[in-house]
């Protein structure tokens, strides 16, 4: 049953496909670790990459990417406001990441029916992060510095170090869909 054995997870990055296996739809989770950042700009740059079979500039093997644009940094923070976009903008894009390595995603809303099978077929994991919440889950990251396409702005891609981020499975490694039950 979806909710009956809801617990909280504590996860750590780089991420195990054994530990992934162990997740369902609807456990909380606390990540710690490495994140990416990456919005529609960052995720058609790496596509179009690894459509033309080149190497792409970040290891995406067992990683995971957050779909998010940090806000402008305040003086004395390590990040803006950094909450999750509506992750539907980026299914276009998800084969090929998965293709790669990807194995986690973070954002907010639905995903299609075609993301919910290759996240099955990859034994990936997309995660939920609370929409409106961007300037406590700012307070979840340790630190933060662009690292790809800088000239993009908040659309650049960023590594994140987080500590105990806040998150839902939403599609488990089984194509168990929170939204679908």
């Amino acid at each position: 049953m979806l909710y009956s054995d809801r617990k909280i997870v504590k996860l750590y990055t780089p991420l195990d496909g054994k530990v992934l296996a162990n997740l369902k739809a609807g456990d909380e989770v606390l990540l710690t670790g490495e994140i990416f950042t990456a919005r529609d700009q960052a995720h058609k740059r790496l596509v179009e990459l690894i459509g033309k079979n080149l190497k792409l500039p970040l290891d995406l093997k067992n990683k995971i990417i957050y779909y998010c644009g940090p806000t402008k940094t305040a003086p004395g923070r390590v990040i803006g406001s950094c909450g999750p976009t509506t992750s539907s903008r980026m299914d276009k894009f998800t084969a090929a990441l998965l293709s790669v390595g990807l194995k986690g995603m973070i954002g907010k809303g639905r995903r299609s029916e075609e993301v919910r099978q290759l996240i099955k077929k990859y034994k990936a994991v997309y995660f939920l992060a609370t929409g409106g919440a961007g300037a406590f889950l700012s307070k979840r990251v340790v630190s933060a510095k662009p690292i790809l396409f800088k000239e993009l702005g908040p659309e650049a891609i960023y590594k994140l170090q987080v500590k105990d981020f806040p998150l839902i499975v939403s599609i488990d490694t089984k194509g168990i869909d929170i939204f679908s039950h």
